[in-house]
C-alpha cells in the first residue's frame, strides 16, 4: 500500500489560488518558447515536463523567501518575550505581549502572530512551556527556531540564566540575518543581470520572427529546423540553469 507523502508546515502555507498563478505563469513560459523556437504552439506539449519543475522551482523559492520574513519575525518576537520575562512575567504572559506588540507590526495572517497565538491557547490548556515550544520547532523545520528551543529547554531543566541564553540567541541570529542581508545585497545585481541575460535571446527570436519572418521561416515546419531550435533551446536551459545556481548563494 503507497502512502502519500505528507507536505511541510511550508508547502502547506502556499494556498491554491498561488500554486494555480504558478500553474498558469509557467503555461505563459510554455506557450512562449513553444511560438518563439518552433513557430508553432502545439509543441508545447512536448516541453510541457518544464512544468514541473517550474512549480518545483517557485515552490522552493516561495518557501525560501516565506523563511527568511520568519527569521526577522522570529527574532522580534523572543526580544519582545525576553522583555515581558525581565520584567517578571509569566511564560504565557509574556506571549501574550508578544502577541500583541507583534499585531502592531504584522498582519493576523503572519506566522509568527498565528504560531504564538496557537502556543498561547496549548499553555491555558495546561501544555508545557517546554513542549509547546518543541512542537513549534518541529514544525517551522528552522535552525534558529531548533537553537533557540534546544537552549531554552536546557535553561529551565538546569536552572540556569534563561535571559542570558536568550540574549545570546538574539545576538547570534542577528549577526546571522546580517551576513545573510549582505551576500543578498551583493548578488541582487547578479540576479538582475541573469533577467536581463535571460530574456535577451528571447526578445532577439521575437524581434526577427516579428521584423524580419523570413529569416526563421526556414527553421520552422521541417526536421532539420526543429533539431537546430532544440539544440539552441536546450543550450539556453542549461545556461540558465547554471546561472541561476551560481546566483542562488545558501549562507
Amino acid at each position: 500500500m503507497k502512502y502519500k507523502r505528507k507536505k511541510s508546515y511550508w508547502q502547506q502555507d502556499i494556498r491554491k489560488f498561488e500554486y494555480a498563478k504558478a500553474f498558469f505563469q509557467g503555461l505563459a513560459v510554455i506557450l512562449t518558447i513553444s511560438y518563439l523556437f518552433y513557430g508553432n504552439l502545439l509543441y508545447a506539449i512536448l516541453i510541457s515536463p518544464y512544468l514541473i519543475w517550474y512549480i518545483k522551482s517557485w515552490e522552493t523559492h516561495t518557501i525560501k523567501k516565506r523563511k527568511e520574513k520568519f527569521r526577522l519575525q522570529f527574532k522580534e518576537a523572543i526580544q519582545t518575550l525576553a522583555a515581558g520575562l525581565n520584567v517578571g512575567y509569566s511564560v504565557e504572559n509574556a506571549m501574550n505581549e508578544a502577541v500583541k506588540e507583534l499585531k502592531k507590526v504584522y498582519k493576523k495572517d503572519d506566522i509568527i502572530v498565528k504560531e504564538l497565538s496557537y502556543m498561547i491557547r496549548q499553555l491555558q490548556m495546561n501544555v508545557s512551556a517546554e513542549n509547546a515550544l518543541k512542537e513549534f520547532s518541529l514544525r517551522m523545520e528552522d535552525e534558529d527556531v531548533q537553537t533557540f528551543v534546544s537552549a531554552f529547554a536546557m535553561a529551565k531543566r538546569s536552572g540556569g540564566d534563561s535571559m542570558e541564553i536568550i540574549r545570546n540567541v538574539v545576538r547570534q541570529m542577528g549577526e546571522k540575518i546580517d551576513v545573510e542581508r549582505e551576500v543578498q545585497t551583493l548578488m541582487a545585481g547578479k540576479r538582475l543581470e541573469l533577467r536581463v541575460m535571460t530574456i535577451i535571446p528571447l526578445g532577439m527570436i521575437a524581434y526577427l520572427k516579428i521584423g524580419f519572418p523570413e529569416f526563421l521561416d526556414i527553421l520552422y515546419g521541417n526536421v532539420v529546423g526543429v533539431i537546430i531550435m532544440s539544440i539552441c533551446l536546450a543550450i539556453y536551459a542549461i545556461s540558465y540553469a547554471m546561472g541561476k545556481r551560481m546566483v542562488e548563494i545558501e549562507v
